[in-house]
């Protein structure tokens, strides 16, 4: 075989990359869709939403699961398991008889796509020598950074994919397209990760599986999640209570039990792992409030039409993935403290760079800033990513990938909110440049936290 970025296989990361593109690729495409999708089914266009948000809840719910089931049950065979639902899911999602039952499908394919990323990290630990290391294991950041760079080219790739779909052959294309790639997939994944020697936990049966701590974090998350996205519009103030009852509840309930789903005593003890966590959570916050601010901005309130808002904010993506290999080869030599205060200090920079834009600003400074802006989230993406394998526990690094990717969705929902109570009442200039303000607040916030978890290490 020939051997690929960090002692890992380059038939090992394709395989992988085919996976945990899967996730993004989906939860993306389907915006484009909508519009086709509410017409022909019959339903209203805010009823067809719910198969973007379930999505989102559904995942942010299942990654830190599937996390711990790959801790336990093998990260090989759930990657596979996940493939497989995934593609059948997908074949049957044209022939769902109403829209409930599309639904269905929709949080299914959520499920199942969550299964790839926390399964992917245990297997490059594995192929990497990690699995005997225990904590603060060396991590191969060039392997990290092609699933880094799938993730984020997958989502970008999203929307113009699945526009040239709905555009030939209906919203179903959408659905379709995953068929052919989830069977590449698990043939590969049965024919490459065989060679990935992987340690799985001691054999659990149902009882083991801590069904209510499971139960209790997904009661938690849900009236978290919908609890922040109604400040958009009439805030459900009765979730904030909801939310500190059943979280009370959850960690009493995983401080007392020997195997929690949820190792809140581990996550306390691991500072490394929690700065890591709410890190992820900031960053994605202020990053999504630009992503989906600036495009807002340009067509409401500049008066560009939706194609050259899109070629606006592209370089935002371009650059974050030409960055993430630079970052890799700094973080191989130097670590990743570094580039980690690198990226955060440049968050910083770009969530000031809101304040530049204006009614007037030419085309040039436009794509100037959003080259600006698109730099920081490959640094911090990647930095974070190789933060969270070196601080994870040996045992626990699906459920920990799992967390991380929880909180990379709590960024986004919050962003989304932020959005909504901001530019709902004052959609103009000034009200970008309180975004700006906001975010310019939590990115000092998080470079403050960056310096502090330097100075422990």
């Amino acid at each position: 075989m020939t051997e690929g970025p960090g002692g890992v296989t380059n038939r090992l990361l394709l395989t992988l990359s085919l996976g945990t593109a899967l996730n993004p690729l989906n939860s993306s495409m389907i915006a484009v869709a909508l519009v086709s999708l509410h017409r022909d089914v019959g339903v209203g266009i805010a009823t067809s939403t719910w198969l973007a948000s379930g999505f989102y809840v559904v995942a942010a719910v299942c990654q830190p699961l599937m996390g711990r089931l790959a801790d336990q049950l093998g990260a090989r065979r759930l990657f596979v398991a996940g493939l497989v639902v995934m593609g059948t899911a997908s074949a049957l999602a044209p022939l769902a008889p109403d829209f409930g039952w599309l639904l269905v499908v929709r949080l299914i394919q959520a499920a199942a796509t969550s299964t790839a990323y926390p399964s992917a990290l245990i297997l490059v630990r594995s192929a990497a020598g990690g699995d005997h290391g225990g904590d603060g294991a060396r991590p191969p950041a060039r392997a990290l950074a092609v699933l880094s760079v799938a993730a984020s080219g997958s989502a970008a790739l999203g929307p113009v994919l699945a526009g040239l779909l709905v555009a030939v052959a209906g919203w179903q294309a959408v659905f379709l397209v995953n068929v052919p790639v989830t069977a590449v997939g698990i043939v590969l994944a049965v024919r490459v990760l065989a060679g990935v020697p992987v340690e799985r936990g001691p054999r659990i049966g149902l009882r083991d599986l801590d069904l209510p701590g499971i139960a209790l974090f997904a009661g938690t998350l849900v009236a978290l999640i919908f609890g922040v996205l109604s400040l958009a519009d009439e805030p459900l103030w009765w979730l904030g209570a909801v939310v500190v009852v059943l979280g009370a509840l959850l960690v009493w309930r995983e401080r007392t039990v020997p195997e929690p789903f949820l190792d809140v005593r581990g996550l306390v003890a691991n500072r490394a792992l929690g700065s890591v966590l709410v890190q992820q959570s900031g960053v994605n916050l202020v990053f999504y409030c630009i992503f989906f601010g600036m495009p807002i901005w340009l067509e409401q309130v500049r008066g560009f039409d939706p194609a050259t808002v899109g070629l606006l904010v592209l370089p935002m993506t371009v650059l974050s993935m030409l960055v993430t290999p630079i970052t890799a080869r700094a973080i191989g030599r130097h670590g990743s403290t570094g580039p980690r205060l690198l990226g955060l200090g440049l968050l910083v920079v770009a969530a000031s760079a809101l304040q530049l834009l204006g009614d007037t600003t030419p085309v040039a400074l436009l794509l100037g800033i959003a080259v600006l802006l698109g730099i920081p989230n490959g640094v911090t993406g990647l930095s974070l990513q190789t933060a969270l394998y070196s601080a994870a526990p040996a045992g626990r690094m699906g459920a920990s990938a799992g967390l991380f990717q929880t909180f990379r969705y709590l960024g986004a929902i919050a962003a989304t909110s932020v959005l909504g109570v901001i530019l709902e009442q004052n959609l103009s200039t000034g009200g970008l440049h309180d975004v700006g303000l906001l975010i310019t607040g939590v990115a000092v916030v998080l470079f403050a936290l960056g310096l502090l978890a330097a100075r422990r290490r």
